[in-house]
């Protein structure tokens, strides 16, 4: 006797396998229009910065150029993958509080290196036109990282107060009203 017949009527359908999502997909609607904007920027700017520097010719004082190659380069490069990843699949594979915290923590550390790197490389410098314009776009990028990293944290702090304030108001909740005798 073949009971396949009973048995596939009164089992659960069999659905069809989920498609997973193309891995090269990108979506901006993770991050606010101003984050969006500001990683844009960053990204943008300080591959600016790198390719203007890398223009430059010759050098008397040497080590602001090179120490400026190294920030611009290493900004450009995180910047990029923050954005890739908040922008593509890959943003689903991690956890989004160690995203966070990292997001926070490489924005604005970037940004003061990036800053100290802008003055040390317009200290250093000989004064040509390439080597100003690197430096300009050198100063607006760390500007772009430290005011990511401002941004963020009044995010936090609003949100973190707004906890608090909802956790305090606990007393008329159904928990703490007594039964009804």
């Amino acid at each position: 006797m073949d009971n396949g017949a009973v048995y596939n009527q009164t089992t659960e359908l069999q659905r069809e396998p989920q498609s997973k999502p193309c891995a090269c997909a990108c979506t901006l609607h993770r991050l606010t229009p101003q984050r969006l904007l500001l990683k844009a920027a960053q990204a943008l700017l300080s591959l600016l910065a790198f390719i203007l520097e890398e223009i430059v010719e010759s050098c008397i004082l040497c080590g602001g150029l090179y120490f400026f190659e190294f920030i611009s380069f290493s900004a450009t490069f995180l910047s990029i993958l923050i954005l890739t990843v908040y922008c593509t699949s890959a943003y689903e594979k991690v956890e989004k509080d160690k995203l966070i915290k990292l997001d926070f923590w490489v924005t604005t550390v970037v940004g003061v290196l990036f800053f100290v790197a802008s003055i040390v490389f317009a200290a250093t410098s000989d004064k040509s036109s390439v080597e100003t314009v690197a430096i300009v776009f050198g100063f607006f990028a760390s500007i772009g990282f430290l005011a990511d990293g401002i941004h963020f944290f009044m995010e936090n702090r609003k949100v973190k107060e707004n906890k608090v304030e909802n956790t305090g108001n606990t007393q008329n909740t159904p928990e703490n009203q007594p039964l009804n005798n």
